[in-house]
């Protein structure tokens, strides 16, 4: 990990899309971009991109995009821009859930689905307008 300044970051995304929307189709999902490899998939009109460095499997880093958008769909039901525009914390936790430090934590995507749910759920109840008492523990909360 390599943190950037905010200037930094967005001539990188900057850079990038350009590269990238400027491939055909039908080319390679693989580039070199400076000392790192780009491994891009495009699903629809959705682009995930990971940059990567030099010893790390390609073919691996595109599975594991596969992955990310079988969960997104599953979770979503068939995933588009709008979806991760209104909803990009759960894109990022679900993310979270399936990833840690760049390596894939959790295989199944039952259990990482079970999660995302269980989260929905910890923040519906959380929304729940409580009384003052009930919010101290003083009044039991009737159902």
């Amino acid at each position: 990990y390599v943190s950037h300044s905010e200037r930094n970051k967005k001539k990188i995304i900057r850079d990038l899309t350009n590269i990238i929307l400027a491939r055909r189709p039908k080319m390679c999902s693989f580039l070199e971009w400076k000392d790192l490899k780009i491994v891009y998939k495009r699903y629809a009109s959705l682009y995930f991109c990971c940059g990567i460095e030099n010893n790390e499997n390609e073919l691996l880093t595109l599975e594991i995009i596969h992955r990310y958008v079988e969960l997104l769909d599953k979770y979503f039901g068939n995933v588009c821009e709008l979806d991760i525009i209104f909803n990009f914390e759960k894109a990022y936790f679900m993310l979270d859930e399936f990833l840690l430090a760049g390596e894939v934590q959790e295989t199944s995507q039952k259990t990482v689905l079970k999660a995302i749910t269980s989260q929905d759920i910890l923040q519906e109840e959380s929304e729940e307008p409580k009384s003052f008492l009930e919010e101290l523990g003083i009044l039991p909360v009737v159902e």
